[in-house]
């Protein structure tokens, strides 16, 4: 052997055992918060390892420590679809609410106590972390829920984060898959110490630590993260097989593994043990090292989790209760009706800017009328705002000793203050909501994104970003103007090709003659989910039968209470509603009538499995499969015909595909319903 290549051996295995050092420490320091050694000392590993790495770049790996910042800055951010969606948590405000939700989890487990797992919420950005065969391969904010941001570059630059994965204290070897849920945040010591750096600078000061996290998360250029005082913790483990039962022992794996976990986490027993840490840690809150605006707490056991399920977009497993919100006072100028997406009317406070919990606030929100009859809020009056939740402005309080006169009581309007269609309130609900889905520009977009998804009117091509051009550009006011769109407007658009625009043409014309139920889901009535659109056009076959009948005949369709069956009412009692379907029927749509069948059974026979997250309700989805016929078990057997399986299934579908059971994801449910006689 010759000397160069003694020498690159050499070097070799002196930069493995520089990288398994500094990794150490980095273990000691981010995990035990138990340093070894002091920063010189690391820093001079560190230069170490750069030294030969310049010497040998044929020789540098991904995750080498001082491959922390690599690349170029970025353009933007490429979306990410998250494998299993990253939920919202039901909030709480008292001990009672606390209680409450203690008291539904022991009666869907049907036992007597339960263990709960209770961690500090941290007021930072959520992350999601996969790993691949232990390598960190992508990290993606939360975003929707459903679709986030890919800042894997950014989130490389963080110490705390490992690029791979390391067993210690004799911990089992991480799933070839493995995604870590966690927060990032910035610890106030380096929140304080950027900003003291920064007025002697002259430069910008970050307003608090949440927005310092999030902004240092979103640059463009990840040497720009890397200067920013990040941390990170741990919170869960999803899509990943052989994870212990326990929760707690979950993240007590992922510290094995290399993930720092908040030392405040506990387990905890019953609502009292709840209660008991909440005020323990609320007295401690102005002593922690970092920001947090409350606490979660989660069923410890994840086989219970499953059990309990998730209601809308929130676990029916986890609650968080919030600390008490920063307050200010200010008077209130004028009170303007903002229309959102869903056409819901929101009254908004104009307020004398104040600064409130690190920002200056202009508008907060009033929820609703009986809020504002609640509260006695008038113009005028001096009122005192508050961050709900810490993000969120909302007028808290009225100072009433300080009001001027006698001003006038609010009065919500009944028509639309956008498009002037009427205005409806369902009975025992608190919004007012604007009936003109199809027609109100302020709901134009977003009727338009449901009109043409892949669940309703399935038209291929029409994303967010095109539908915002043509409704911007003023080629579309309602989804009826879809189908009048020219080859030559297409082509006008930004990004929007030949083949492009003949593709789209090509999709809107073969959309021309939807299934009844496609139809009346994609016209976005409220509650009328796919379920129920299929269910009134089974019930009635055809369109303008469902339009004429009455809220009693409504009711008599399986899954159509009188909320449900008002809401159908009031929309097609609509005007603008109904003269966007007639302009439909004008550009040449020819929906299919549906031969009508009450009564039917076709899973008669069968036995039927539910496990994994559904995006409905298990009851919702028991009571379906029951109407048709079918017998729900909450166990899989040889006898078992289907099972149905949601996001995150477990046991019950490995049970089920050893055995051979035939298994249906939700969408294939919906659509095996959706057809009549189907089995």
């Amino acid at each position: 052997m010759n000397k160069s290549s003694a020498e690159r051996r050499s070097a070799e295995r002196r930069m493995g055992e520089l990288r398994r050092e500094i990794e150490q420490h980095d273990y000691r320091y981010y995990v035990l918060d138990a340093p070894s050694v002091p920063d010189a000392e690391y820093d001079r590993l560190m230069r170490q390892l750069q030294a030969l790495e310049a010497d040998y770049p044929d020789l540098v790996i991904a995750q080498s420590p001082t491959q922390r910042v690599a690349g170029q800055p970025a353009e933007g951010f490429e979306p990410v679809r998250h494998r299993t969606p990253m939920l919202s948590l039901a909030n709480a405000f008292s001990a009672e609410e606390i209680q409450q939700f203690h008291d539904r989890v022991v009666k869907g487990l049907e036992i007597d106590h339960v263990t709960y797992v209770a961690e500090p919420k941290l007021d930072g950005v959520a992350i999601s972390l996969r790993y691949e065969a232990g390598c960190l391969e992508q990290a993606a904010t939360r975003g929707d829920g459903t679709t986030g941001e890919d800042v894997t570059s950014n989130v490389r630059t963080i110490n705390a984060i490992p690029l791979h994965l390391e067993r210690r204290e004799q911990s089992p070897l991480w799933p070839p898959t493995l995604e870590v849920r966690g927060e990032i945040y910035m610890p106030l010591a380096g929140f304080h110490a950027w900003n003291e750096q920064a007025r002697k600078q002259g430069g910008k000061e970050l307003v608090n630590p949440r927005n310092a996290a999030a902004g240092s998360l979103r640059q463009l250029d990840p040497r720009i993260t890397k200067t920013r005082p990040l941390a990170f913790y741990a919170y869960s483990a999803v899509a990943a097989e052989g994870l212990p039962d326990s929760h707690l022992e979950v993240l007590q794996l992922l510290r094995a593994w290399g993930f720092p976990v908040n030392p405040e986490v506990r387990r905890v027993k019953d609502a009292q043990g709840c209660i008991d840490y909440y005020h323990d840690l609320a007295a401690r809150r102005d002593s922690l090292p970092y920001d947090i605006d409350g606490v979660v707490f989660k069923v410890e056991s994840r086989e219970q989790q499953e059990t309990l399920g998730f209601v809308s977009r929130a676990p029916r497993w986890a609650i968080a209760r919030k600390f008490p919100a920063q307050e200010e006072i200010t008077r209130l100028l004028d009170i303007d009706i903002q229309v959102g997406r869903t056409g819901a009317l929101t009254p908004v406070a104009r307020l004398e800017p104040v600064f409130v919990g690190g920002v200056t606030v202009t508008n907060a929100t009033l929820h609703n009328l009986d809020e504002i009859r609640r509260k006695d809020v008038r113009v005028g009056d001096w009122v005192v705002v508050r961050r709900a939740g810490d993000v969120i402005p909302e007028v808290a309080r009225v100072l009433l000793e300080r009001r001027e006169g006698d001003p006038e009581e609010f009065q919500m309007s009944t028509s639309c203050p956008v498009c002037g269609s009427a205005v409806e309130r369902v009975e025992g609900e608190a919004v007012f909501r604007c009936s003109g889905g199809l027609f109100c520009p302020a709901q134009r977009k977003q009727s338009i994104m449901h009109f043409v998804s892949r669940r309703a009117m399935d038209i291929e091509g029409l994303g967010e970003k095109l539908v915002g051009q043509l409704v911007d550009k003023g080629l579309v006011h309602s989804v009826a103007d879809l189908y009048k769109l020219s080859r030559e407007q297409l082509l006008g658009l930004e990004r929007m090709g030949e083949k492009s625009a003949d593709n789209l043409l090509a999709e809107l014309e073969r959309s021309k003659t939807p299934d009844l139920g496609r139809l009346l889901y994609a016209l976005g009535i409220r509650e009328v989910g796919e379920v129920t659109a299929h269910s009134l056009a089974r019930h009635f076959g055809s369109l303008e039968h469902i339009a004429q009948a009455g809220e009693e005949e409504l009711t008599d369709v399986p899954d159509v209470g009188p909320v449900v069956a008002g809401h159908v009412r009031a929309f097609f009692q609509e005007a603008h509603n109904r003269e966007i379907i007639d302009s439909l029927a004008q550009a040449g749509l020819r929906w299919k009538a549906v031969e009508v069948q009450q009564g039917e059974q076709p899973l008669a026979g069968q036995t039927w499995v539910l496990t994994g997250a559904l995006s409905m309700p298990r009851a919702k989805a028991k009571n379906m499969l029951e109407a048709l016929g079918a017998k729900v078990s909450g166990s899989v057997s040889a006898k078992t015909s289907v099972v149905l399986a949601g996001e995150a299934a477990g046991s019950k579908l490995r049970k089920a595909e050893k055995l051979g059971i035939k298994v249906l994801s939700e969408a294939d449910f919906l659509q095996l319903i959706a057809k009549p006689g189907s089995k």
